[in-house]
C-alpha cells in the first residue's frame, strides 16, 4: 500500500521531539529530516493549525501541542475502561438479548469506545468509534449529568441542539431539567429521541473520585421491548454499572479509608 509523503514527513516531524529536544528551531528539523525549509514551514504550520505543534513566542522554536496530550489521555482512558468492561457488556447482552454499549466523553459529544450485540439485536446503527450527541443519548446524558456543574455549563456552551426526531430536546433549560431528573433516579432514557423506533437506557460508571469516566447503555427496538421489559433491564444495567464503577476504584475511599 502506498504511503501519503506528507503525513508520513509530518509523523517524522513530531517523532523528532523526545526529552533530549523538547524545543527544535525550524532549520534543525529541516536537517534533521533532509527536507527543505519551505517545506518543512508548511508541514508546521498545518500541525500547529491543529495544535499537534506549538511555537514558543519567546524563541520562535517549536515543541509538542496540547493536542497531543488529549488524545494520549482519550486512548489510555478508553483502553483500561474497555478491558474492564467488556465482561459486563457480554453479561447483559446474553441476559437481555439486546446490543449493549460502552460510551465516553470526547470533547463535546459522546463516542462509542465498544458494544455487544445480544441474540435478537437487531440494532445495526452504532458503531465503535461513532460519535454520539449529549442531548439526545441515554449515554451523552448520563456523561453530561454527573460532571460537576461548571464543566456542564462549559460543553453546552454554543452547544447545537441538532433535532434528530420529533422526540429530540432542542433546548438547553429542557436538557438541564433532563439532567437533573438522571442525578435523581440514576439512569438515562433515550426515548426514541436519537433514531426513531429505537429506546435506550444507560448508567454511569463512576471511578475512586467519584468522577463519570464512561456509561454503559442497552438499545431496544420499540416495536420488540415493551416497557416492563425495560424496567427489568434498567435493574440489570444499574446493577452492572454499579458492579462496573466498584471495580474501577468507586466508593475506595468512602468513610475516609
Amino acid at each position: 500500500m502506498p504511503m501519503i509523503q506528507s503525513v508520513e514527513r509530518a509523523l517524522q516531524i513530531i517523532d523528532l521531539f523526545d526529552e533530549q529536544s523538547p524545543e527544535l528551531k525550524i532549520t534543525s528539523i529541516s536537517e534533521k529530516l533532509g527536507l527543505n525549509k519551505s517545506t518543512v514551514h508548511s508541514l508546521l504550520k498545518t500541525l500547529q493549525k491543529h495544535h499537534y505543534i506549538e511555537q514558543n513566542p519567546e524563541n520562535g522554536k517549536y515543541k509538542l501541542g496540547m493536542k497531543l496530550v488529549e488524545r494520549g489521555n482519550f486512548i489510555i482512558s478508553t483502553i483500561d475502561i474497555r478491558q474492564v468492561a467488556k465482561k459486563y457488556l457480554t453479561d447483559l447482552a446474553n441476559k437481555t438479548s439486546q446490543t449493549t454499549h460502552l460510551g465516553i466523553l470526547n470533547g463535546c459529544e459522546g463516542v462509542y469506545v465498544d458494544k455487544v450485540e445480544g441474540a435478537q439485536a437487531v440494532i445495526r446503527y452504532s458503531r465503535i468509534g461513532r460519535g454520539i450527541p449529549l442531548h439526545a443519548t441515554a449515554v451523552g446524558k448520563v456523561l453530561l449529568a454527573f460532571q460537576n456543574p461548571e464543566e456542564v455549563q462549559r460543553l453546552l456552551d454554543g452547544y447545537v441542539y441538532t433535532r434528530q426526531t420529533p422526540n429530540t430536546i432542542t433546548e438547553e433549560s429542557e436538557l438541564l431539567k433532563e439532567l437533573e431528573k438522571v442525578r435523581k433516579q440514576g439512569y438515562a432514557v433515550d426515548d426514541q429521541e436519537n433514531e426513531q423506533g429505537v429506546r435506550c437506557i444507560a448508567v454511569p460508571i463512576l471511578n475512586y473520585q467519584n468522577q463519570v469516566i464512561a456509561a454503559i447503555s442497552i438499545s431496544t427496538l420499540v416495536s420488540r421491548v415493551n416497557y416492563r421489559e425495560l424496567e427489568e433491564y434498567i435493574l440489570l444495567l444499574k446493577q452492572a454499572g454499579q458492579e462496573l464503577s466498584e471495580e474501577v476504584g468507586y466508593g475506595l475511599f468512602k468513610d475516609g479509608k
